[in-house]
């Protein structure tokens, strides 16, 4: 049976990147779902429990910080693993908030489908 993601990204090519290497993952998935920003995370989250979601720090409205703090206040979905994805790969303070948070991993753009791999092994 396939797992269910949701991207949480502001940018759109990214969105598509990610799309693209979970695919090469070897993974199988029942769905894919997107979102463009942390906001429209939360309302898509309201509707459905994915088994795993790749969110994004840097971005307008609802950034990934404050998505995974409100995740993380929210006891049906606290469970969620999620990945956060930043630019920031190797700021030792934004690895560490996250982790605070209860992330189950930081994904350094760029990535390659090996490492996503890695973390999703660790993260399901």
């Amino acid at each position: 049976m396939g797992k269910s993601i949701l991207i949480v990204d502001d940018s759109k090519t990214m969105r598509k990147i990610i799309t693209k290497t979970l695919r090469q993952t070897g993974y199988e998935f029942d769905s894919i779902t997107e979102a463009e920003d942390g906001q429209q995370g939360l309302d898509h989250l309201q509707k459905e429990k994915p088994d795993l979601i790749l969110c994004d720090i840097n971005m307008p409205n609802v950034d990934g910080i404050e998505f995974l703090k409100q995740l993380s206040s929210d006891g049906t979905l606290k469970t969620t693993p999620v990945i956060m994805i930043t630019t920031e790969g190797g700021s030792d303070d934004v690895v560490q908030q996250v982790n605070d948070l209860g992330a189950a991993g930081t994904l350094g753009k760029p990535f390659t489908a090996d490492k996503l791999q890695e973390l999703f092994q660790r993260a399901l």
